[in-house]
């Protein structure tokens, strides 16, 4: 074990001095990237379709390639998954990541090349360590084991006959692990990649309770569930009480500022740390590196070339996009993606938000569908966060989930935004929390400010009190459980909204 920490140290230190490098330097790593893509996707059949050979300099890549939805690049994917090659990119591609998003039921199923592996997923993984180590070096993480909290989809064959395999992204990367990790990290591959996630759930519990647990890497609500099992059958109060050595949780896939407050009671520690990684089915993007930062660094070497929709674009049948020597602080952009693994100008879904453009740092705000615009108010899941944040915080309240939607005009009654909360600690005053939720996206969101003026168009938020459970059983009737699935914040439909309050027997407080 002294011998493979000191190679992870060394490892460590040398990927630093690169990432200082792309810091320095980052629209020549950028450019650079672009023409090794355009290149090595020139003999494929996209790439003859349209017409990589006369594609130069990034303004012809952007005139002569359309941006590309899910559904736009579908049948290569298809193709490709029967066992066809050279479709989207030159290298055989047998392994994809299957993701249902948060809004769409229809799976989907991104390819991920053997480059997208080591060159993008793996160096994620490293750089997310490099850069902690960095920042804490004193840091004795790598003395335990690492918990990672995975996909609920094992890897499967699409039939008998095929080569190719899928299922969530995270089942993906740790079937293809090196060998060594196994001694770092828990709990062993049969368990992690357990299709059913209750029977999971309580074996990561017994397998990981009596390891030396150091790190823990997940997305905070299936890992708020995993903590409170183990907690449970240890009989204690906080999880410190099971793992004392533990030093850092690696999070990413939902926003954390809500679940602050229940990790803090799970692991009431000043000195634990959290680090929030920006890592989905088509690439590993981004990394938070700076202590007492929560944004995060743009990943700009790892086989991804970036575009970027402006918010005012996002909607239009074709938009226009700008580089990275284009964005502004502020400004919201919908990310477009080009990658090693063949997602040629691919539309993810997600809007990022810069923060710094020396080095580009963001955080992400939400999703091209996930918003509540039925009145003008353009709220997006980036606000719904720092609100309900604020008022759990201002309250004393703990937040295990939420969505909302719009409550639409009816005769005699004014349009809202309609909200389902589940407590895992009430507020101490329900009133004042609907105030300061209110009061907080009014001062963040002049839209919606505007529309709250004297109630013209909208009135107060109407909140429903979801009792315990309430998401899980949700979740758990769409076939949702685990992994990377998640709640959608927001809806500009009522669809998800209405489908709860079918399960609910609520507390209506207006």
């Amino acid at each position: 074990m002294a011998i493979l920490n000191s190679i992870l140290t060394w490892v460590m230190k040398k990927r630093m001095h690169q990432i200082e490098l792309f810091m320095k330097y980052p629209h020549d790593v950028q450019e650079e990237l672009f023409k090794k893509l355009v290149t090595t996707g020139r003999n494929t059949e996209f790439g003859r379709t349209h017409g990589f050979a006369d594609v130069h300099t990034e303004e012809q890549f952007r005139k002569l390639i359309p941006i590309s939805s899910y559904e736009d690049i579908c049948p290569y994917i298809e193709r490709n998954m029967a066992g066809e090659q050279n479709l989207l990119w030159p290298s055989d591609v047998k392994w994809f990541a299957k993701s249902s998003g948060t809004t769409n039921a229809r799976s989907k199923f991104i390819p991920v090349s053997y480059e997208a592996l080591e060159e993008c997923h793996f160096k994620g993984g490293k750089d997310m360590l490099s850069i902690y180590c960095n920042n804490y070096p004193q840091t004795k993480m790598f003395d335990g084991k690492g918990l990672t909290i995975g996909g609920s989809q094992q890897i499967n064959q699409f039939d008998s006959n095929s080569e190719s395999f899928y299922g969530d992204v995270s089942a993906v990367i740790m079937s293809n692990l090196p060998y060594w990790t196994k001694f770092v990290r828990t709990p062993t591959l049969d368990i992690a990649l357990l299709e059913e996630w209750e029977s999971k759930i309580d074996l990561m519990a017994k397998h990981t309770m009596d390891e030396n647990v150091t790190s823990i890497s997940g997305v905070p609500t299936w890992t708020i569930i995993l903590l409170q099992k183990i907690m449970e059958l240890k009989g204690v109060d906080n999880i410190h009480e099971v793992w004392p050595n533990l030093e850092v949780f690696f999070h990413g896939a939902v926003a954390f500022g809500p679940y602050k407050s229940i990790f803090k009671s799970i692991i009431p520690s000043d000195q634990m740390r959290y680090l929030e990684t920006y890592n989905a089915s088509e690439g590993f993007f981004g990394i938070q590196n700076e202590i007492g930062s929560e944004d995060m660094l743009l990943m700009l070497d790892y086989g991804i070339y970036y575009e970027f929709i402006p918010f005012s674009e996002i909607h239009k049948e074709s938009p226009k996009t700008v580089g990275l020597s284009e964005v502004v602080v502020g400004e919201q952009y919908a990310l477009i993606i080009s990658t090693n693994a063949g997602l040629w100008r691919y539309k993810i879904g997600d809007t990022i938000q810069f923060t710094s453009t020396n080095p580009f740092r963001f955080k992400i705000s939400g999703r091209t569908k996930h918003f509540i615009n039925a009145f003008g108010e353009e709220v997006v899941v980036e606000n719904a966060e720092r609100a309900i944040a604020m008022a759990a915080e201002k309250t004393g309240a703990q937040i295990n989930n939420f969505t909302a939607a719009p409550r639409y005009f009816k005769e005699n009654e004014k349009g809202a935004h309609e909200w389902i909360v589940e407590f895992e600690k009430d507020p101490d005053d329900i009133d004042r929390f609907v105030k300061l939720l209110d009061e907080t996206l009014r001062d963040i969101n002049s839209d919606y400010d505007a529309k709250r003026h004297r109630s013209l168009a909208l009135t107060q938020p109407i909140i429903h009190h979801a009792a315990p459970g309430t998401f899980y059983e949700w979740m758990r009737n769409r076939g949702k459980l685990g992994g990377q699935h998640k709640v959608p914040r927001l809806s500009n439909s009522r669809e998800y909204l209405d489908d709860i309050l079918k399960l609910m027997s609520v507390d209506h407080i207006d």
